[in-house]
């Protein structure tokens, strides 16, 4: 589902980003294909020296569907952005790239807190993280950095994912399949 970024995905992935439903949500945008392999390879760079978290997200055939990665990573929290080719919404596999992301970041990375700064105008990713029942909207509980995302208008929601909300979560649909299980073999 996840495997760390590599040129060699550059030309699946650049035929994806440049959708009209897509671009205008990525975070680094690239006008050439020449400019999106530039960023991928400083990407890369940037996850080498600690300062993001970056995966390509693969369908069940292995095939480059999108990347969901960490920006800005500081005191063991930083910034999710997720985007998905056009003809994989709507599938599921955002979701399950956040799950196999949030275990690796938490669990093996060390991340505490993970940030989602969305767009009001983008309902797409807003009913995505609205869905996530371990994600919560943090513009009343984060306000100083709610209004630092929106110092220039009100432009961006604000959700948190905690490490311990997601691991509750994780043991609470742990027990309820364990719970399910004994049912059955009643």
């Amino acid at each position: 589902m996840l495997k760390k970024r590599d040129l060699n995905d550059c030309h699946a992935l650049y035929s994806l980003i440049t959708h009209p439903d897509v671009f205008p949500f990525v975070r680094h945008k690239a006008d050439s294909y020449e400019e999106f392999l530039f960023l991928t390879k400083q990407t890369i760079e940037a996850e080498e020296r600690g300062e993001i978290i970056s995966r390509t997200i693969l369908d069940e055939w292995g095939t480059p569907i999108g990347t969901i990665s960490l920006f800005d990573i500081e005191s063991n929290a930083g910034f999710l952005g997720t985007w998905l080719g056009k003809p994989y919404h709507g599938m599921g596999y955002n979701s399950l790239a956040k799950e196999a992301f949030f275990q690796e970041a938490f669990y093996e990375l060390g991340i505490e807190t993970v940030f989602m700064r969305i767009r009001k105008a983008n309902v797409r990713s807003i009913k995505a993280a609205e869905k996530l029942p371990y994600a919560v909207k943090a513009n009343e509980t984060r306000p100083t950095l709610y209004e630092q995302l929106n110092s220039e208008g009100n432009i961006f929601d604000l959700y948190e994912v905690p490490k311990d909300q997601y691991t509750f979560h994780l043991l609470r649909n742990n027990q309820s399949a364990q719970e399910e299980n004994t049912l059955l073999e009643a």
